[in-house]
């Protein structure tokens, strides 16, 4: 595969994502995927998949966990709910990440990923240890498939990331980098951010956000905006993205499923905006 393919967000039957056949019309080769519900988390659904994707020239790259319960309403509510932080149903959304990523194995994907949600800040914490645990076990299983799993930015600070990557300790830990989910959330810059973690990612998103107003950063979400209109800077984003090295998908993410014609818009706008950046840059 050539250097930055360009990639869309789509989803099987989960709803997050665009549907495949944006995917197919607008002719992208790859697709991260928000893994379909349990009951149809088998080999008929991602053979089905495969086929559909096989025809349209589309590669899974790599295969999203969620969670019934999770909600994005505001950040507090984020905190509450999102990923394998909350103790309450860390358990049981281990056990889906597992299947999940036994999901991905049918699919012949070798990448997992997830929003793990809001990391505890205090490293001595049990609430912290137990999620090193978890973490640990994920990945484990997630070896034994023969894959990885990506975290993906906006939640913590570049800094905090590291530092829960490097307590976990497991050599199949990395990264998707999404630069308008560090405005978003008000964790810090993004072109920053991208340049500490950059040894790290193995994923990114292609999404872009203005910040909340001063003051509220962190506290109230920022905006998220079409492709090229906020704060990330896609040329400069592209650029550090070509100084660290990075060459795999550019995926293109728009997180308006309220509006699907002007999803499909914004992500046709933002597959022109890439291929231009990439051939000025790459």
């Amino acid at each position: 595969m050539s250097k930055w393919p360009i990639g869309v967000f789509t989803s099987v039957d989960a709803g997050l994502g665009v549907h495949l056949d944006v995917a197919e019309e607008l002719k992208v080769p790859t697709v991260q995927v928000h893994a379909p519900h349990q009951e149809t988390r088998n080999q008929a659904t991602a053979d089905a998949f495969l086929e559909r994707c096989s025809a349209a020239g589309i590669t899974v790259t790599a295969v999203f966990g969620g969670f019934d319960g999770e909600s994005y309403a505001d950040i507090p509510t984020t905190v509450r709910t999102v990923g394998l932080v909350p103790e309450e149903t860390r358990a049981a959304r281990l056990q889906e990440m597992k299947e999940i990523s036994d999901f991905a194995r049918l699919l012949g994907c070798d990448t997992v990923a997830l929003h793990i949600g809001f990391v505890p800040e205090d490293r001595s914490s049990a609430s912290y240890k137990g999620l090193i645990e978890a973490t640990r076990d994920l990945l484990d299983h997630v070896a034994a498939n023969g894959q990885r799993l990506n975290l993906e930015t906006g939640q913590e600070t570049a800094d905090h990331l590291l530092e829960f990557i490097s307590d976990v300790e497991r050599d199949n830990l990395f990264i998707n980098f999404d630069p308008a989910n560090m405005i978003l959330y008000g964790t810090g810059d993004p072109i920053e951010a991208l340049r500490k973690v950059g040894h790290l990612v193995r994923s990114v998103h292609c999404k872009d956000g203005t910040w909340a107003a001063e003051g509220k950063r962190g506290v109230e979400w920022g905006s998220e905006v079409p492709l090229g209109d906020g704060d990330v800077g896609m040329e400069t984003y592209l650029q550090t993205l070509n100084e660290i090295g990075y060459d795999g998908p550019l995926t293109i993410e728009r997180e308006i499923p309220e509006d699907r014609e002007r999803q499909k818009a914004d992500i046709g706008h933002a597959v022109r905006l890439l291929e231009q950046l990439r051939e000025k840059i790459g």
